[in-house]
């Protein structure tokens, strides 16, 4: 019997569709524009067209996985619902005054992020916990009531429920939430225990607020998703890429969307892992470039880095504090507007600059001929000759090299240049201002990036890499098969995941271990209940332990593996001393690794208990063998610019689909598939791997 999964990856330019028929071990894909009035249109259109062209019974989908980016963008663009906040009286303004940090110590002018719920849209309540959780004052039901009434008369369409000490005691905010429900069933609902319950106020309530923010669209496009699948008789429940890099089910989706912001990019970073596994490269610098937006993640031992916490919708690029934080489990990984959309301008200063400012899909670049007339990344690449205007998105549609040339030329004479000069100064701004992301990124983090191969991946990463890796000091970039449906690809492989948190204040050093026994096995058990529900398609189920830890005086955490439970001492296992230093030493270890030393004689404290369930799919894809054993000729021949040469110099274009393991070419070279264009200089040498992956190697 015929076995197929379908992955559906909603981009800001492109929605991405693949088909894994695990039967054949084929992959098949499709790019489509996003429909931005109603991306579920764009979603039903393409799998529409995957089961028709590919002759996909209904019947024979096992899964089907959704990733989108429709909350991030309605985070960035403040297009989410009016949301109204529920505080103890004198907090209601945490929201605002955040931790009294300025993002840019010598800027005067500073531009704060705003909140997402404006002064008046705020109400405070009586009702207080101390920080055990006990009750110092109660609620008034009547108060409650009252003012939830006058936010909803004042148009609130969701409701964030944001109490002191919640993460102690769930209790208030509960009682609060079924209040609120009994008298307005209606009405959208966060509680900050169930979206954030750890330590931190103002963190705490900036994830509420945004959950509850998005809320009310997510719980809209999420219905009308899956009505549209049920209609193509797709109803075995649509699963969703979670920012943790897992799957969860849609219903709690619904619930918490606030999981969903880095859902694409998670997807990315799972395929990476995957691609660079089959090759033994287990530390990637994984690069992952759309149509709107460019995202670097780093994959270490085989493993994307993962973060408890990140910022979204940043004021000011790289900027730590410019954004709204949000406490959530999600793929660690830097995002800039830099995309095959990404606009090219003259700014005050006479110069060129590129993005983040994006054509999107309408009107899309100008070559797109759908009413643009900006000029765009996707419009200098065509016009250096490494897009072919007949093969864009696989022949899906055609490219008009005459608009893009009217549009940059319309730049060019502002700058008072010629106009390749210009396409190649767009090219080669919008690759260092992803160089300049990857710099960062691996500063944070404390890495070098000669110690990592350069996957790429997304429409445009192939077409960038070669000049990108070259910017930050790689010289071995990994090009996987279907390298511009990455995302899409990983949603198939990735495993069912819950994660799990709480606060405590536990000292590995004198606290009784069986305290700490305790708490993460409820966390376990917590965490387990969702991924049984999914047992007949993944499992079986693997359960790690982390925490949130720092030195005692220290104001910070830092999150860190832990060695597995029990933490109890039983016949054989442990004694209680090797149990504790094992707790030590995990978090000495990788303090010293993030910060190169440790402080001698300080006590450390364990502040917040994290699980993570994981259950990978129990069906795996095995891919297709590469034929082998036949010459390998250019498709065609076409000129293309390298700026080693300032000039076009006549390159060879091959089909991806034809090369063979063993093929060996010396640049200047391009490779073409149906999602992407692999654009190879002069430096480079490519070699077609038996695994699929094109590997690249850069002469210094």
């Amino acid at each position: 019997m015929a076995e197929w999964s379908i992955g559906i990856d909603i981009g800001g330019t492109f929605t991405d569709l693949v088909a894994l028929d695990y039967s054949a071990g084929r992959l098949h894909s499709l790019k489509i524009l996003t429909t931005y009035a109603d991306p579920s249109q764009a979603v039903a259109e393409g799998v529409q067209q995957l089961m028709s062209v590919c002759d996909i019974q209904a019947a024979d989908v096992t899964r089907v996985v959704h990733a989108t980016t429709l909350f991030t963008n309605a985070l960035i663009g403040h297009t989410g619902a009016r949301t109204g906040l529920l505080a103890n009286h004198g907090f209601m303004d945490a929201i605002e005054i955040g931790n009294e940090r300025k993002y840019d110590l010598y800027d005067l002018t500073i531009d704060r992020p705003p909140a997402l719920v404006p002064r008046d849209m705020r109400g405070g309540i009586s009702g207080r916990l101390d920080a055990r959780g006990n009750e110092l004052e109660p609620l008034d039901r009547e108060e409650v009531v009252e003012v939830v009434r006058s936010l909803v008369n004042a148009g609130a369409a969701s409701i964030a429920v944001c109490l002191l000490h919640a993460y102690a005691s769930p209790q208030h905010e509960r009682q609060v939430g079924e209040w609120i429900q009994e008298v307005f069933p209606d009405l959208s609902l966060t509680l900050s225990s169930d979206v954030a319950p750890v330590i931190r106020e103002f963190e705490r309530c900036s994830t509420t607020v945004a959950n509850a923010y998005i809320k009310p669209l997510a719980d809209k496009y999420l219905v009308a998703l899956e009505r549209r699948l049920v209609a193509l008789g797709l109803d075995g429940g649509v699963l969703m890429m979670l920012s943790n890099g897992g799957l969860g089910h849609l219903q709690e989706a619904r619930q918490n969307p606030i999981e969903l912001l880095e859902s694409g990019p998670a997807g990315g970073a799972i395929a990476a892992a995957h691609y660079g596994a089959c090759d033994s490269a287990p530390n990637l610098l994984a690069f992952d470039m759309g149509g709107t937006t460019a995202k670097l993640t780093l994959v270490e031992d085989g493993v994307p880095s993962i973060a408890h916490s990140f910022e979204a919708a940043r004021r000011k690029r790289f900027a730590e504090g410019s954004g709204l934080p949000i406490d959530i489990t999600t793929v660690h990984l830097i995002e800039i507007g830099a995309g095959g959309g990404s606009i090219a301008y003259q700014d005050e200063l006479q110069l060129l600059k590129v993005g983040p400012a994006s054509a999107g899909s309408e009107p899309g670049p100008a070559c797109y001929a759908r009413g643009g007339e900006d000029p765009t990344v996707t419009d200098a690449n065509l016009l250096l000759g490494y897009l072919n205007a007949e093969y864009f998105a696989g022949g899906t549609f055609k490219i008009d090299k005459s608009k893009a040339h009217d549009s940059v030329n319309g730049i060019a004479g502002q700058l008072d240049r010629n106009v390749i000069d210009v396409a190649w100064g767009i090219h080669d701004i919008v690759a260092e201002n992803m160089a300049g992301a990857a710099r960062v990124h691996l500063a944070e983090c404390g890495r070098d990036a000669e110690d990592f191969v350069l996957l790429c991946t997304g429409g445009g990463g192939p077409l960038h890499a070669y000049y990108v890796a070259q910017k930050i000091g790689v010289r071995s970039i990994i090009c996987p098969p279907a390298a511009g449906v990455a995302s899409a690809y990983g949603l198939l492989i990735a495993p069912a995941r819950v994660d799990r948190s709480r606060t405590v204040n536990f000292s590995p050093h004198k606290g009784l271990l069986a305290e700490i026994e305790r708490e993460f096995a409820s966390l376990e058990a917590d965490a387990r209940t969702p991924l049984e529900l999914l047992d007949d398609r993944f499992g079986p189920i693997e359960m790690t332990r982390h925490a949130d830890g720092r030195f005692v005086g220290q104001a910070f955490n830092l999150s860190v593996g832990l060695p597995p439970g029990p933490y109890h001492t039983v016949a054989g296992g442990p004694s209680e001393e090797q149990i504790r230093e094992g707790l030590i030493g995990a978090f000495k270890h990788a303090y010293e690794q993030k910060f190169g030393r440790t402080p001698p004689n300080v006590s450390i404290e364990l502040v917040n208990l994290r699980v993570a369930a994981e259950a990978p799919p129990r069906t795996a894809f095995t891919p297709a063998p590469l034929s082998s054993g036949v010459a390998v000729e250019p498709r065609s021949w076409r000129d293309v610019y390298f700026k080693e040469h300032d000039d076009f110099i006549r390159t060879p274009v091959y089909e991806r689909a034809d090369l063979v393991p063993g093929f060996s070419v010396n640049g200047p070279v391009l490779v073409e598939d149906a999602s992407s264009t692999l654009v190879i200089g002069p430096k480079g040498t490519l070699e077609q791997l038996s695994s699929g992956n094109i590997s690249i190697t850069i002469k210094d």
